[in-house]
């Protein structure tokens, strides 16, 4: 079968929702709906984020870092961690396990280093869009961090999936950007659940519209993803250009400036994205 006819094959899975996930994402997955139980508590949650190693480390890392621990208070316990970042954060956390667990199970090297490389870009721009929607655009940063976290899933899952098809992502072409990012990406974010508002502003960042400064939840995301300092192994090779004349864009907004407000934010950006490659 050739590449088109691969890339359109699964996309037309996604988009019926016969998506084939690993064992460990659909245990997740419970947990994420258990999450969403609105008489589900503190002490149940932290149980289950217990269960989880993974989850475990990240949340407390989370809590941890600059954007949710002020006062330097080093917390130890998956319980006060819970406690303070609260269960709209939790499910940011849980969403970070699964798109990770989606390459858990891939065994080829230049694939395992691609899903790597493809969870830093993740990262990066998770932790920009928090800050950015915090400090700029105003937007609920929970909402913009989750965002972030998940609007490169379909290229998790096509990774989870490139091994049954040998050489499928081994160029960069417009077949990953038609089929891979918008039908196949669309088809995972509705399997998992993601709100309309998510699905919506991750859709607008791959039409690459937006402005300055940014004001909605779409061209959060789209500013943090031209910033971030990892670019997305799955684009085009040009796209590096692109990051570079995205990384000089600089606007005034609030009596200050973008940079000025990366530059005074640096610790909170560091310090989030670093916890999330926990």
């Amino acid at each position: 079968m050739e590449r088109l006819e691969i890339f359109k094959s699964i996309a037309t899975q996604a988009g019926k929702g016969e998506l084939t996930f690993p064992a460990n994402v659909n245990a997740t997955l419970k947990l994420q709906q258990a999450l969403d139980d609105p008489d589900c508590h503190i002490d149940a949650a932290a149980k289950m984020v217990m269960a989880e190693p993974l989850l475990s480390a990240r949340t407390v890392a989370i809590a941890n870092s600059a954007a949710y621990n002020r006062s330097g208070d080093e917390i130890t316990s998956v319980r006060v961690a819970v406690s303070r970042l609260g269960f709209r954060t939790l499910k940011s956390m849980v969403a970070s396990v699964i798109v990770r667990q989606l390459g858990s199970t891939i065994s080829d090297p230049l694939l395992r280093a691609k899903s790597a490389r493809l969870w830093e870009h993740t990262a990066h721009v998770a932790a920009l869009a928090q800050v950015i929607a915090r400090k700029i655009s105003h937007i609920d940063p929970e909402t913009a961090m989750f965002a972030a976290i998940v609007h490169e899933v379909g290229g998790f899952y096509l990774l989870s999936r490139a091994e049954d098809y040998p050489g499928l992502l081994d160029d960069n072409t417009e077949d990953w950007i038609e089929y891979g990012e918008k039908l196949i990406g669309r088809g995972v974010l509705r399997q998992l659940g993601v709100p309309d508002q998510v699905l919506q502003a991750v859709e607008g960042m791959w039409h690459g519209s937006g402005g300055t400064p940014p004001r909605t939840l779409g061209e959060t995301l789209l500013l943090a993803n031209d910033l971030a300092p990892v670019i997305s192994p799955l684009h085009p090779p040009d796209s590096a250009n692109a990051r570079q004349v995205a990384a000089m864009i600089d606007f005034a907004t609030d009596g200050t400036t973008l940079h000025a407000v990366l530059d005074d934010s640096a610790e909170e950006i560091e310090s989030l994205a670093a916890a999330l490659l926990v």
